[in-house]
């Protein structure tokens, strides 16, 4: 892919994610504007606003996979994993603030491959349960959303914080809230 085809596919794709979380019905044509791309050449790499969505799925998945793998959340300490797994994805959330709710309804495909990467943050947390980082007896679903929520209000509701900030707050509110002492 030439440069220029590059820099339009990236313009296209983060001002679609940006644009389509604060309104879903925005038009290809004033995606490509904000973007400063050409409205025949959105039209000509997206014939749709939903063909444009579903490869914001993609590159937000994409980008999601690779802070699941470089965090090591199977060889590394799990407060460390933990720690580069939030430093990682709150830049990742705040990049592709699309909402993840309406991936599942909009994208059988991405939602399959939203649920695998799901399943292996769960199944880090069940480590952390197992290795006794929290406290016994609290169910999984309520350990993960109450993570979810921390990271998603670092990455959403607090913009100031810079990822490493962010990680250390999460982590610390999580494994103190949650934690096991």
């Amino acid at each position: 892919m030439r440069a220029d085809a590059a820099r339009n596919l990236a313009a296209l794709l983060r001002t679609g994610a940006r644009l389509l979380a604060e309104n879903p019905s925005t038009s290809l044509s004033a995606i490509a504007q904000e973007a400063g791309v050409d409205r025949t050449t959105a039209h000509r790499r997206f014939a749709t606003r939903e063909a444009l969505l579903a490869a914001v799925f993609q590159a937000k998945l994409d980008a999601a996979e690779h802070v699941l793998d470089e965090a090591r959340l199977t060889e590394a300490p799990v407060a460390v994993a933990l720690h580069r797994y939030v430093e990682g994805i709150v830049p990742v959330s705040r990049e592709w603030p699309v909402d993840t709710r309406r991936m599942m309804r909009e994208d059988p495909d991405a939602d399959i491959r939203r649920q695998e990467l799901s399943a292996r943050l769960d199944a880090f947390l069940r480590r952390a349960a197992d290795e006794g980082l929290l406290r016994p007896g609290v169910p999984l679903g309520w350990t993960r959303a109450v993570f979810d929520e921390l990271v998603d209000s670092a990455a959403h509701r607090f913009p100031e914080l810079q990822p490493p900030q962010a990680a250390d707050l999460v982590v610390d509110t999580f494994l103190r809230g949650v934690g096991a002492s």
